[in-house]
């Protein structure tokens, strides 16, 4: 199995530039997914499309092993991109303005489909049940045509049903940070729970020479940035890793009238589900406050996001298939988990697994930008080798 991954390099290369050229942003995802769908179905591989009951963009494979018992083992990808515009000259740039695979979604579903032709091709070979899943939106959230909740593809993929059955879950993610030919895993907490929320704070318009007839929303948001600052520094505790930050303003209409509306987006990370808690129930404590001390009032709309937590056992079985694709001395474990945010931490909340790392950098060919870099790109070469990690933990756990 593991030569013939390495024979797919070139399959594989055709397959990540394909994908780079045309990229697709959160739900958009239509033309990546009817690939994705047509070449399993081309390996005999069971595939079911529009998995997702809110936005119905996801597409999972099931492949059954030859030998009896095993596990049920998931795979993940993520299939979508980012609104940046590429700035690489390439022959495979993107042709769609102002989108960009700028995070390595296009590599990650380029190796799970290896990894799914592989198997397929040497389903004899090995016993259990192996759910190939692609998802959508796991670079943002929209709200759910259903109910409004502001929901990613992982979460929307979750509530369809795919993990139900499923004894161990692996995801990979391609890493700048590490050299090219290298793994890397974390012993606990991989990533943050990344959570978005938008305020926006309502008043009553008027001139600026008579305040006292308005109520000022920018004054509203003022005294809420203000508040929040404090929480963060104050009621928040000292020990736990923890960061806020505002990202858009959006008040007024002209410089002398008192602004009728304000809207105040921003993100926070943290690892906790405690702390996480603790932090959005603050964000609604101190928009009550602030909307009543002016006399206004507010709405808010938060995505939470949930801590990317790495399953013991699951480690040791990473650290075995790395081991066995490319060696010890190339497979790293003492590593600081990140602040950034990834959705598949909600399939880790559910079944046991882990997030790796798939080590991309290679400053001899020129590839060292980072991820969601308007230069970034990869080393083809590690295609291949992710391909094998995920079938080496498929077919060999």
């Amino acid at each position: 199995m593991m030569a013939y991954a390495g024979s797919l390099h070139e399959e594989l290369v055709a397959i990540r530039r394909d994908l780079h050229r045309h990229p697709e942003l959160l739900y958009d995802t239509d033309r990546t997914a009817a690939l994705v769908a047509r070449l399993l179905q081309e390996w005999g591989i069971d595939v079911r499309t529009g998995v997702g009951p809110h936005f119905g963009k996801g597409v999972v494979g099931v492949l059954r092993g030859g030998l009896d018992g095993g596990r049920t083992i998931l795979l993940r990808a993520d299939m979508d991109a980012l609104p940046i515009a590429e700035l690489n000259e390439i022959d495979y740039k993107s042709i769609t303005h102002g989108i960009m695979h700028a995070c390595g979604h296009d590599a990650h579903t380029a190796m799970l489909l290896g990894a799914a032709k592989t198997l397929a091709a040497y389903r004899e070979s090995f016993a259990g049940e192996i759910r190939f899943v692609f998802q959508p939106a796991e670079e943002g959230a929209l709200p759910s045509p259903l109910d409004g909740r502001l929901l990613s593809g992982g979460r929307d993929m979750i509530e369809a049903g795919i993990l139900q059955g499923v004894d161990r879950c692996y995801a990979l993610h391609v890493w700048p940070e590490l050299d090219a030919g290298t793994i890397g895993v974390h012993p606990q907490y991989a990533m943050a729970a990344s959570s978005h929320f938008q305020v926006t704070f309502r008043g009553t318009n008027g001139h600026h020479s008579s305040p006292h007839l308005a109520a000022d929303a920018i004054q509203m948001t003022a005294a809420y940035i203000a508040g929040v600052n404090g929480m963060m520094a104050n009621s928040i505790d000292p020990l736990e890793q923890a960061v806020l930050a505002f990202g858009t303003l959006r008040a007024g209409t002209v410089i002398n009238a008192i602004a009728e509306q304000s809207v105040l987006t921003g993100t926070f990370r943290a690892f906790s589900k405690q702390t996480v808690a603790a932090i959005t129930a603050g964000l609604e404590r101190h928009a009550q406050a602030a909307s009543l001390s002016y006399g206004g009032s507010y709405d808010i709309v938060l995505r939470e996001g949930i801590a990317v937590v790495n399953d013991s056992k699951a480690i040791e079985e990473v650290i075995r298939a790395a081991t066995s694709v490319l060696g010890r001395e190339n497979v790293l474990t003492q590593l600081e988990p990140s602040l950034a945010g990834e959705d598949f931490g909600w399939y880790l909340d559910q079944v046991p697994g882990a997030f790796v790392l798939l080590g991309c950098l290679n400053e001899e060919f020129g590839q060292q930008e980072g991820l969601h870099r308007p230069r970034f790109n990869l080393d083809e070469a590690i295609l291949v080798h992710g391909t094998r990690l995920l079938v080496q933990l498929a077919a060999g756990s």
